[in-house]
């Protein structure tokens, strides 16, 4: 298997987790940082959908990881189809931080919304890649979008002991971009964030061809990341300027992050 710029750097097969009910669990642990330190493991992680975790899932988080917040970013209805496993890990918090709160086709996963996708699809009424390629850019600069992830870094720094979690339905797209703005706050090369993002594909068993995946809903593609960083580029100077300016996470509270995570 060719590697990517992330495992070439250090980050060991992208943090996977190998869980026996979580898709796409990942800790950011390892990756190069700021100032030639990296992510402490065991702190920040990543992941799809929580509720189909197993027993031994569950009991892993809270005696490997002392997991303490769980940050879900999905809709309500989403919540209310598929529940986190709120209560099963002691001492754990959960906080609800809708990126989207109405449908957002092909991001949001109920049922519903999945199911009206499909129609549109084989109807010819959308483009699978266009669509996502068009709503990249609302999940960081709808006011819903920017109060979420203004939220998740406040709760984030309210987290003082333990691992914090955040997470969506597959773990890639609303996960993906507080990934993205995460490992921008810690100081990680972009070419790493990259990486990191695009390796989804790898562990959903996806093939991709220059950046585009064979499956534009289960995958992601350089293009929907490229569609959200040119978006801040224009309004803000970049992801910082973004998490700076938009999110209001300044200097002070990126030190404090990077204290508190970097090695």
């Amino acid at each position: 298997m060719q590697q990517d710029a992330a495992q070439l750097a250090g980050h060991i097969d992208n943090g996977h987790i190998e869980f026996e009910g979580l898709p796409n669990t990942r800790d950011l642990g390892g990756m190069p940082a700021a100032d030639g330190r990296r992510i402490r493991g065991r702190r920040l992680l990543r992941s799809g959908l929580l509720a189909p975790a197993t027993r031994t899932d569950l009991t892993r988080l809270h005696e490997e990881y002392d997991l303490r917040l769980d940050v879900d970013l999905r809709t309500d209805e989403e919540c209310a189809e598929r529940p986190d496993p709120v209560g099963e890990i002691s001492g754990l918090r959960f906080v609800h931080l809708p990126v989207f709160q109405e449908p957002a086709a092909g991001v949001s996963r109920s049922e519903t919304d999945m199911d009206r996708v499909r129609s549109q699809v084989m109807r010819g009424e959308v483009e699978p890649a266009q669509l996502m390629i068009t709503l990249y850019p609302h999940m960081l600069l709808d006011d819903i979008g920017v109060t979420a992830y203004r939220t998740f870094f406040e709760e984030v720094l309210a987290c003082e002991t333990g691992a914090v979690l955040w997470h969506c339905t597959a773990g890639k797209d609303r996960c993906g971009m507080a990934s993205v703005l995460m490992e921008t706050a810690l100081g990680v090369p972009w070419e790493v964030i990259f990486a990191d993002y695009m390796a989804t594909n790898r562990f959903y068993g996806l093939a991709v061809v220059d950046g585009v995946p064979e499956d534009p809903f289960n995958g992601v593609d350089a293009r929907y990341l490229s569609a959200a960083s040119e978006a801040v580029d224009r309004e803000f100077g970049g992801m910082l300027g973004y998490i700076d300016r938009a999110l209001g996470i300044g200097a002070d509270a990126r030190a404090e992050l990077q204290a508190r995570y970097l090695v």
